[in-house]
């Protein structure tokens, strides 16, 4: 995935979130509804997470320093990570709990009741044209992959952190809206806090997918399949007679580090094995643009004999 690609859609996003969350504080003091309230919380939580992601891809770029030889390119997971223990915190448990104390405290929605309905009917219309932009964006990235198999596998944390918000934001204006509704046909502030509690329930889910899925990728993901293949392919040829065996490593979402065991002729020169290994990285790098640490090591494949 681009980077720009993951920054537009973030933008996207970001501003949709400011946007909503600032006409959800309005309508909750206006109607006291703890739906609008946590759908507000959640806006303002979803606003802040994206301009994490914004920062984290900044400080990535960073060059390597003597503390940090492979660079800072996993800093974009840091702040993904980050992203999922503020969306449970402050979005899923705040919204656990506004709707816990409105169950044991309902009450109607007395004044200006349409503004409720207009504002997440609004609401959804914007949430839907960020998702849009970020399902357009994840598709010139994820090839043949599903939505939910490009989220599980991405190494680029920015699209499926704001893929994962956007959906949980759509959810949840509807659990929203049918909370509001529910209480405006009724009159009973109960539905509002249904409404309340089931926001809760998605944030602290969807904060959970986040953060495995970060987990996974700060403790370091090998290259894709794919990727794999293409290097093993690679460095066969010119005096490399064969992998042995190799190892991958993401250090960051376009930086990938390669540690790999290749067959020589025990004949060969120093010089000429030298020579061989330079070659072999010059061709791993053209296969795999992202491949840009490489180690090599020469050895002589040993024949196993029966015994």
């Amino acid at each position: 995935m681009s980077a720009s690609g993951g920054n537009k859609a973030v933008i996207a996003a970001l501003g949709a979130n400011l946007g909503i969350a600032v006409v959800k504080f309005i309508a909750f003091a206006l109607t006291r509804s703890s739906s609008m309230l946590a759908e507000a919380i959640h806006s303002l939580a979803d606003s802040g997470n994206q301009l994490l992601l914004l920062l984290g891809g900044k400080r990535a770029k960073r060059g390597a320093t003597p503390l940090h030889p492979f660079g800072y390119g996993r800093e974009r997971y840091v702040y993904g990570f980050v992203v999922s223990i503020v969306l449970f915190s402050v979005g899923g448990l705040f919204a656990l709990y506004e709707g816990y104390h409105k169950w044991h405290d309902p009450h109607p929605i007395e004044s200006w009741q349409w503004v409720p309905v207009v504002v997440l009917v609004a609401a959804i219309g914007l949430e839907g044209f960020s998702f849009r932009t970020a399902i357009r964006e994840a598709n010139h990235a994820r090839g043949d992959r599903s939505l939910p198999q490009f989220v599980r596998t991405a190494k680029a944390p920015e699209l499926p952190v704001v893929l994962l918000e956007d959906f949980a934001a759509l959810l949840g204006l509807v659990f929203a809206l049918f909370g509001v509704v529910m209480t405006l046909a009724t009159d009973d502030g109960h539905w509002d806090a249904v409404g309340t509690g089931l926001i809760g329930v998605l944030l602290v889910l969807v904060a959970a997918v986040l953060a495995v899925e970060m987990k996974s990728l700060l403790l370091g993901e090998s290259a894709t399949p794919d990727h794999v293949r293409a290097i093993e392919a690679a460095l066969v040829g010119d005096g490399v007679g064969s992998v042995i065996h190799m190892r991958t490593m993401h250090l960051g979402p376009d930086e990938l580090l390669v540690a790999a065991k290749i067959a020589v002729d025990g004949a060969d020169t120093a010089a000429y094995v030298a020579q061989a290994i330079d070659a072999a990285e010059q061709r791993v790098r053209a296969a795999v643009p992202i491949a840009r640490v490489i180690y090599l090591e020469p050895d002589v494949r040993r024949e196993v004999t029966a015994g």
